[in-house]
């Protein structure tokens, strides 16, 4: 009886607080497709890319922390969830539960300069993963029909899959849960550069 009270919830109607609290959290290279259930994330560098089919209606939003990863012909379950795979995981599993890709919009938010810059002094991590998800929409033709990037902040998203609204809020780096993202998401991208392939994990064949 619960559950089904659950289902019925008009998440619409809801403050954003409330919606965040029934809402399902994704983390660094993680992501999640619904068709009621709001879902959410908080970011620093990294990005959070939301896509939405308005005719069934059903969304799907992702977390990643670096576009692509140097990699061997096989490489561990988990590292597949760098950007690039990320966005075929997410793109797959919108099509998979039956949305139509020429009706696919794209909503992307994220790469604050909240990690330190000078591990990577051509492009800060931030500005890439910006570069990366435009030119990857771009090639795969979903339009990005609204965006939050870059500035001196972390964000909280939460997106509701009943009509593809998307909740944006900036956080000052300077408050302590901002420095909490950025050492969640140092430790994901360092997880990611040093874990060899296949530990802990299903190893999966590239093609």
């Amino acid at each position: 009886m619960v559950h089904n009270m659950q289902l019925m919830v008009d998440y619409e109607t809801l403050p954003p607080r409330e919606i965040e609290r029934l809402s399902r959290a994704i983390f660094p290279g993680e992501w999640a497709v619904e068709g009621r259930r709001p879902i959410s994330t908080l970011l620093g560098s990294c990005i959070a890319v939301c896509l939405y089919d308005s005719a069934l209606p059903l969304g799907g939003m992702n977390h990643f922390m670096l576009p692509q990863l140097n990699r061997g012909r096989y490489v561990d379950e988990d590292v597949l969830l760098a950007g690039d795979a990320c966005m075929e995981a997410l793109l797959n599993a919108m099509l998979n539960q039956g949305a139509v890709r020429r009706r696919i919009t794209a909503k992307a938010f994220g790469g604050g300069a909240v990690i330190n810059t000078n591990q990577c002094p051509s492009r800060s991590v931030g500005q890439r993963n910006v570069d990366f998800i435009r030119e990857w929409l771009a090639r795969e033709g979903i339009p990005l029909i609204a965006s939050d990037f870059l500035g001196p902040w972390s964000r909280k998203v939460i997106m509701l899959p009943t009509n593809g609204e998307v909740l944006c809020k900036r956080m000052a780096t300077s408050m302590v849960n901002a420095e909490t993202i950025a050492r969640e998401e140092q430790a994901y991208a360092e997880s990611l550069l040093k874990k060899p392939a296949g530990e802990g994990g299903k190893r999966i064949e590239l093609f």
